[in-house]
């Protein structure tokens, strides 16, 4: 059987190729997620603990809840006791904090929130071992610091160059005095790393004198352990150690995890790619077992049994499949190297090729066609010997009353309440009734499909007739000829347009969403925001006063309030400026009232507390502070805008309550509108500091819809695959026409269609069956689109359905511009049918 198995392979290999091939693109994608995941995370999980292994123990101080839980610090004597203990060769003292580099415009360099600061210890040899210099050597003066080798490669600077930098404490320019290289426990992927000498990091990180924790190295030979139990014997309250190989631990556990995320994404897309090329397996051997009817009935006739010809059938697709796995798991290991070099800012590192990721490869590959090709198999074996010896091929149409149909009719119809039920009724397991009651109409979908070809493909009949009368017309009938076979090979395209469609209209939706909410509301020029997470007070927008011809007002947060009995947090503005930097759609009162002492509230928040204008609450703050508040104006804001604030107060109020409010932007409008020059004076007033960020509209607007820019494309470049698998399904469902029609194309041929003409009506089959699936896919997109984004509108105030007519046809187009690439090999083959032998074919 095995012999006989491995023969008709070989003899049926061009039938078999895009089988195969489909087969390996799924293997490719899983493997190749798989290899990509282990990778990222071993990479991931070195570069976190990159630097340990010289750690032998750390010394840190505990948090101090009377300091906001921040942690305490520790002295230079402590350093130097330390350092005396037997077995320590160093104890390093370290300092860190936020220090912005800038480019040539003033910019910062980098990733802003990993722009980090730190001191330079260099022990009795004149070296710190955490760093590694390429070029000129560490800081010695207040005046010098050195930069990390790509963030001075970033900006073009070299050893001498000046450099301004930004921290807590301001900005000021240095002399790069070196360049180096570090490890990871130092330098975060895509950030930037700032060394100062160590009194003048200590003074702008700390203070004078004290670290935040310090790194013991130990003497060859001496136990860690030891050494751990000599330095808790010494070391002052509120302090504790670790080893190295603890903390190693502990950031490679972390790193684990967050890249889990992104493992499973890929592995849920190459499932999906797996679930497409099951249709395209399912079809190929529907056809080829169809095409093979008198020889499986011959076989039953000179003595094999029922079960043989079975075992030889599935010996077949496991043999193809086992081929395919491997050829699949080789190109998987090569396009996650791509993947590794196309997604920036990831470490690099050896690819990882683990036992679990071959078996799983080699086991998909070699199952699916297994399990794909059963029911054509179990088909097959059900027709009688002598009944498929003097029997045609026949079609199976698809019939209204057919179980299939009332089965696939009862799922649309029980799927597509659950997804309705899910949008009108936005509760917390919305989303999940919706992503459930999806995927059940869409498994009925795909049983429906068979029944909707004809209809659907007959709305297209003039518009085929008119250009194309003859080759359209039959083109028309070839498609509906053998429903199940359109159905099967359409399904697999609707499937991935169903999610491109879905992703598309949420994409649009948010995009618009977020763009609404951050610049409909703003009048300013500019925004001014802190770069890594630096707090900006009331003082930071001072320097603005010098800058002639601006109006600017920070916006002073300041939080821990009860107004009302509800929890409040009050944003201070200037009342005179404020109404000509933010769009205030005031519905109820007037804005003027912030100048008398009262407070502005946006509506939801006026609705969920029962407030109205006029109306004089009682306030309370944490400080026990007192008093009472009156509303003044209500105005309609987005409860998730980051610029509007729920409550606006005069700034004056708000510091009569809180003398530290956190700043949480500076507003800026200056005479002749935005430009380079204005943009360069803000920056320049406010100390051309780094850590600053002076963003105009445009930079706001693709500064919040950058990570759904960006999440979209990796996922409709991992849907490609699912596309590409479509393709191949249409390519094989024509190549396996056109074998089973050679008589008829001859035929053709012979009363005078020429090959242009066959090539014609090959190509038009070929977008007819890309048309169904992109019509079916489209539709079921947008409606799931428009299911999901409702369960956003309940929380998401301001967000709408937005449907992108353009990437909708461009996805449309995409998919019919693959079926007719689909449809060249086919159609050439078709072309080249010989006249004589065809006609003359049984």
């Amino acid at each position: 059987m095995f012999r006989t198995a491995l023969r008709n392979v070989f003899a049926h290999k061009t039938r078999l190729l895009m089988t195969a091939f489909a087969v390996m693109l799924g293997v490719t994608f899983i493997s190749g997620s798989l290899v990509y995941g282990d990778s990222l995370s071993r990479a991931t999980t070195a570069k976190a603990t990159d630097g340990y292994d010289r750690i032998a123990v750390n010394v840190a101080a505990d948090a101090d809840p009377a300091n906001g839980g921040r942690p305490g610090d520790l002295d230079a004597r402590t350093a130097t006791a330390l350092a005396k203990l037997p077995g320590v060769a160093a104890a390093a003292g370290r300092v860190d904090g936020l220090a912005a580099v800038a480019d040539g415009e003033g910019r910062p360099l980098g990733n802003g929130k990993d722009a980090r600061g730190g001191n330079f210890a260099p022990a009795a040899d004149g070296k710190d071992p955490a760093y590694h210099f390429t070029g000129g050597s560490g800081p010695t003066g207040d005046d010098t610091i050195a930069l990390d080798a790509a963030t001075a490669t970033k900006g073009g600077y070299r050893v001498g160059d000046t450099v301004r930098v930004g921290t807590d404490k301001g900005a000021a320019s240095y002399t790069l005095s070196g360049i180096f290289r570090t490890d990871g426990t130092k330098l975060p992927s895509g950030g930037s790393l700032t060394l100062f000498a160590d009194t003048t990091a200590q003074k702008l990180f700390l203070e004078p004198g004290r670290y935040q924790n310090i790194e013991l190295t130990a003497t060859p030979g001496t136990d860690v352990t030891q050494l751990l139990s000599r330095v808790e014997s010494v070391l002052p309250q509120g302090t504790s150690a670790v080893t190295g190989a603890r903390l190693a631990q502990i950031q490679a556990n972390l790193a684990t995890s967050a890249t889990t995320t992104m493992s499973q994404i890929l592995v849920g897309f190459a499932a999906l790619a797996l679930f497409v090329a099951t249709f395209l397996i399912s079809n190929t051997f529907t056809m080829l077992v169809a095409r093979r009817t008198r020889e499986l009935a011959l076989m039953r006739a000179v003595g094999a049994t029922r079960e043989q010809v079975r075992r030889i059938l599935l010996t077949e697709s496991l043999l193809v499949g086992a081929i395919a796995s491997v050829a699949g798991l080789a190109v998987g290991t090569g396009v996650a190297a791509l993947l590794r070099t196309l997604l920036g800012d990831t470490p690099v590192a050896p690819l990882v090729l683990s036992p679990t990721t071959v078996v799983i490869s080699l086991l998909v590959g070699t199952l699916l066609p297994t399990v794909a090709a059963w029911l054509p198999i179990r088909r097959a074996m059900a027709i009688p010997p002598v009944a498929a010896l003097g029997a045609a091929e026949h079609t199976a149409p698809a019939r209204p009353g057919s179980l299939r149909t009332g089965l696939g009719a009862a799922l649309v119809f029980t799927g597509t309440a659950a997804v309705v039920y899910g949008a009108l009724n936005t509760g917390k397991d919305a989303r999940t009734v919706i992503g459930l009651g999806a995927a059940v109409a869409l498994t009925g979908t795909i049983g429906l499909i068979p029944l909707l070809s004809r209809p659907v493909v007959t709305l297209f009949r003039p518009l085929l007739t008119r250009l194309a009368p003859v080759h359209g017309d039959l083109a028309l009938r070839n498609t509906v000829r053998d429903p199940r076979r359109t159905g099967a090979t359409a399904a697999a395209l609707a499937i991935a347009l169903t999610l491109a469609s879905g992703l598309s209209v949420l994409g649009a939706s948010a995009t618009r969403y977020l763009d609404r909410a951050t610049t409909h509301a703003l009048s300013a020029d500019y925004v001014v925001k802190s770069v890594g997470g630096r707090r900006m007070t009331p003082t930071t927008a001072a320097p603005l006063k010098k800058l002639a011809g601006a109006t600017y007002s920070p916006l002073n947060q300041s939080t821990g309030y009860r107004l009302g009995g509800s929890e409040s947090v009050l944003t201070g503005v200037d009342p005179a400026t404020i109404g000509k930097l933010l769009r205030y759609d005031v519905v109820e009162g007037s804005l003027d009232s912030l100048a008398k002492g009262q407070i502005a509230v946006a509506d939801f928040k006026a609705a969920q507390a029962g407030w109205h204008v006029g109306q004089t609450l009682p306030l309370e703050r944490q400080n026990d502070r007192r008093g009472s508040l009156t509303i003044g104006a209500i105005y309609r804001a987005d409860e998730q805008s980051e610029l509007t604030p729920s409550i606006t107060a005069p700034d004056a109020l708000v510091a009569r309550y809180d003398s530290t409010p956190s700043t949480a932007g500076i507003l800026v409008a200056t005479d002749g509108g935005p430009s380079r020059a204005a943009r360069a004076s803000v920056a320049h007033a406010l100390g051309d500091n780094p850590t600053l960020s002076v963003l105009d509209q445009a930079d706001m607007r693709a500064q919040d819809s950058r990570g759904i820019g960006d999440q979209l494309n990796v996922f409709y470049a991992l849907l490609s695959m699912a596309l590409v698998i479509a393709a191949l399904g249409i390519a094989n469902t024509l190549a396996m026409s056109v074998l089973e029609r050679r008589k008829e194309i001859g035929t053709l041929r012979a009363l005078g269609l020429d090959r242009a003409g066959v090539t014609r009506m090959i190509r038009l089959e070929a977008l007819l069956l890309g048309t169904l699936g992109a019509t079916l896919g489209t539709v079921m997109g947008v409606f799931l689109g428009w299911a999901l984004g409702r369960t956003l509108q309940a929380s998401v105030a301001g967000y709408e359905l937005v449907l992108p007519w353009g990437r909708l046809a461009l996805t449309v187009l995409i998919a019919l511009a693959g079926s007719l690439l689909a449809s060249l090999w086919p159609a050439r083959r078709a072309a080249r049918v010989d006249i004589p032998a065809a006609t003359a074919a049984q």
